[in-house]
This record gives structure tokens, sequence and C-alpha cells, in this order.
């Protein structure tokens, strides 16, 4: 075979290109998910979704997880059904989200509608090598929101069609879902917030509970 829909294979193989030529770039996608955020309470998944949203500002209404992969979207949970006034948003990359599929059903049967859930998806898992994620071949993570019971599930992978997704993110109603496809590329780490769990914590809880 040539090459399938969504041109994940070439020539009968895996095109393990694809991602570095992606339009979207990370810190700039996330510059823009968090541009005027106002009260909105943002979790970011270990690794560069830290970073990333750190580059923005280290907000005290950031809750950057340093560990617990898998555990962004459960997060994001709890925080959407104690604080039901408030819009949560989660930032995170695909290796972690496939580690946390499991809270996609728990998010499904739940259905917080001021959650939304965006993953940068680079099909790598950068913090140990680039190596590729499976969202590198034709695993498609919005389907699976969908499946689980998420109200909006989209892919992403152009700047006209994260522009026109942006008024969804920010204040639709959920549970949505959005997987952005962004360039596989080694951007440094940049800005980082402080690494003590317990700072963290009592920081976010006096931003948000004061």
């Amino acid at each position: 075979m040539e090459n399938n829909l969504d041109g994940t294979f070439l020539n009968g193989k895996l095109d393990r290109t694809r991602a570095a030529g992606y339009p979207l770039r990370r810190r700039e996608v996330v510059a823009q998910l968090l541009a005027d955020r106002g009260d909105m309470l943002v979790v970011a998944g270990l690794g560069a979704p830290v970073w990333d949203c750190t580059a923005v500002e280290d907000h005290p209404l950031n809750f950057p997880l340093w560990g617990a992969m898998g555990g962004a979207a459960a997060l994001g949970l709890g925080l959407a059904m104690a604080q039901p006034d408030r819009r949560v948003l989660v930032i995170t990359g695909d290796g972690e989200m496939l580690m946390g599929l499991g809270a996609l059903t728990t998010i499904g049967a739940q259905q917080p509608d001021n959650l939304a859930i965006v993953v940068c998806d680079n099909e790598r898992y950068g913090e140990t090598g680039m190596q590729l994620t499976h969202t590198a071949g034709r695993l498609d993570l919005p389907a699976m929101a969908l499946a689980a019971g998420f109200a909006t599930a989209t892919g992403i992978s152009s700047d006209n069609e994260f522009k026109a997704a942006l008024p969804a993110i920010r204040t639709g109603a959920g549970p949505g879902f959005w997987s952005i496809k962004i360039r596989a590329e080694e951007t440094g780490i940049g800005a980082m917030p402080p690494k003590d769990g317990v700072t963290l914590k009592d920081r976010f809880r006096a931003a948000l509970l004061g």
C-alpha cells in the first residue's frame, strides 16, 4: 500500500519522520491556550507541558505534575468535580495520556461540563529519548475519548483548526478532548516551576481557596 488516509504508513511501513513536519509547535500552542486565562485551573502533565506552561507564567493556579505519569486527566476530573463553577484545563502529552487512558472512561461517566483536556501530541516519549508512541501509528485518541462518552473530541493538525477550536477549549460545554498534532522537536526545558510537591500543593490551594 502506498499510504493510508492519515498518512501514517508510507509504502507499507510506518512513517517515522511524519511528526517532524507538523506545522504547529508546542510552546506556541500552549501560549495561545493560556492567553487571557482568567481564573482557569490548569493541570500540566509531566515533562514538556510543565515547562511550556511555566514559560508562559509560573501561575499559582497551575498544578504541574513532576511525576505521576498518567494522572493528569484524573486530577483534572477531581478538580472539575470539586470546583464545578471553575474552568479546568488539562494540558498533557501523548505519552502521559496513553498511560492514563482509563481516566477517560470515568470522565465520560461523570460528564463534568467544565473540563477540557488538550493533548500536545508529538508522537514521541520526550522524557526518555523521543521514542515513538502509539499515536505515531493508527491509534486515534479523539476516537477513544468519543467512545468513552466525551461530549466533544477532535483532532487538530493545522493553525486554522487550532484557532477555530480555541473558544470551545476555553469555554465550551464539556467534557471536551482535543489532540493537537505538534512538531516532534527538541526545544529545551526553559522555565521550570518549583520542584517541591508540598510547595506546589500549598500554593495552588491558597490561590484556589484563599
